[in-house]
């Protein structure tokens, strides 16, 4: 597809490792927005986490109101606010100022949570956090709307709740639902028309998962009157490149043990089975993660296309820090160079069709140049002669 447009962005949780100073790494995450910015990536996803002890965004809304202040086009999402922590008024108010401030920038993604030891220390049931999540959600696009809202429930009581402010953006915020295997996610996006996060890995398993989900989306789309647009359909996946297929292998050697172990000892899903030791060389034949050249970054690119049998809007990459902080940046780097432009209505396709009528008339042309330039040459010494004869 000539006219094939794949936007590009991160999703932040962030993953620090526990002998880091916080400080400095709630910065870096900064600095890596920052540099993102510059390297014209469209979309960076931030999270929301309380527990654990590795992703130490507590608040994605206050860091992207700072980030705001420090990017220039890059649009920021909450990727994404746990639903059931929250009051929906409260934080339908606080994302309608978010609005404002970022001047239309900012992004509203949501979800039911992720990590049960949030839940549980606000006393939170695993088996409530979704249908919260769509409660919550029902009343969030009500507000949004403009709608006065009185609900009670278990949980909720609101009486006549409106907000004050109109949104920024004259559609109203461009919004998301996280979504990985079950079908909540799909459901309660499609329901809705906005937007979908697919995440929870790019296994040739887990696209079909997200392939079918995005079925789900379609179906609950039409029967709410929506139209489903895939364009707001983004994927997660993970990818670390460097100029060399060994180099990027030696690159990774740096944090991805530690994340692995994350994910066995305190996230909800494994990322590797029992008994894998060599967690990059797994992650790559697996089709979860791309460790590599730019080049293999395409081959990943395109798998993905290819199973979400219909193609998506965006790509987003999860920020893993598997590399140190030179080599993380000069990932980011390469795949905006090399890998971007293919995915981005082949943005330098017209270039080598110049480049390629150009080689293919160089004799000709260069005949008829070097000729227009003796013509000028004996133009220029019969005039000299001339004026001698004179």
């Amino acid at each position: 597809m000539t006219d094939r447009y794949l936007r590009t962005g991160i999703f932040l949780a962030p993953f620090h490792t526990l002998d880091e100073n916080p400080t400095l790494a709630i910065e870096r995450d900064m600095e890596l927005v920052q540099h993102l910015d510059r390297l014209n990536y469209h979309e960076a996803w931030i999270g929301e986490h309380h527990s654990g002890g590795f992703e130490i965004i507590a608040s994605p809304e206050m860091f992207i109101a700072a980030a705001a202040e420090r990017t220039r086009h890059i649009r920021l999402g909450t990727g994404v606010v746990s639903l059931p922590y929250h009051n929906p008024f409260m934080l339908a108010s606080r994302m309608t100022q978010l609005d404002h401030m970022t001047r239309g920038r900012a992004m509203f993604g949501v979800g039911p949570g992720s990590l049960v030891h949030d839940a549980a220390k606000l006393g939170i049931k695993p088996a409530a956090q979704r249908d919260r999540m769509a409660e919550s959600l029902d009343i969030i696009m009500e507000l949004m709307a403009g709608k006065s809202v009185t609900h009670k429930s278990d949980w909720l009581d609101l009486n006549a709740a409106q907000l004050q402010l109109l949104p920024y953006s004259p559609g109203g915020m461009e919004m998301a639902v996280a979504s990985s295997r079950s079908p909540v996610g799909a459901v309660a996006s499609g329901r809705h028309g906005i937007g979908m996060l697919s995440i929870g890995g790019t296994s040739d398993d887990a696209l079909k998962a997200h392939a079918a989900n995005w079925g789900v989306y379609v179906e609950n789309a039409r029967k709410n009157g929506r139209t489903a647009d895939r364009s707001k359909w983004r994927i997660v996946t993970f990818a670390h490149v460097a100029e060399t297929r060994e180099q990027a292998f030696k690159d990774v050697n740096f944090g991805i043990d530690r994340f692995a172990k994350y994910f066995t000892d305190v996230a909800t899903f494994p990322i590797l089975p029992p008994g894998i030791t060599n967690a990059a060389e797994y992650l790559t034949k697996e089709g979860i993660a791309c460790i590599g050249t730019p080049d293999d970054c395409v081959k990943h690119f395109e798998r993905l296309w290819k199973g979400s049998d219909g193609g998506f809007g965006a790509v987003l990459l999860l920020a893993h820090n598997w590399a140190d902080w030179p080599a993380t940046q000069r990932s980011y780097e390469l795949m905006a160079r090399f890998v971007h432009p293919h995915f981005q209505r082949n943005a330098n396709a017209p270039r080598q069709q110049s480049y390629d009528v150009a080689v293919g008339n160089r004799d000709i042309y260069s005949v008829q140049s070097q000729a227009a330039v003796a013509g000028e040459i004996e133009k220029y010494q019969a005039a000299k002669s001339k004026r001698a004869a004179e």
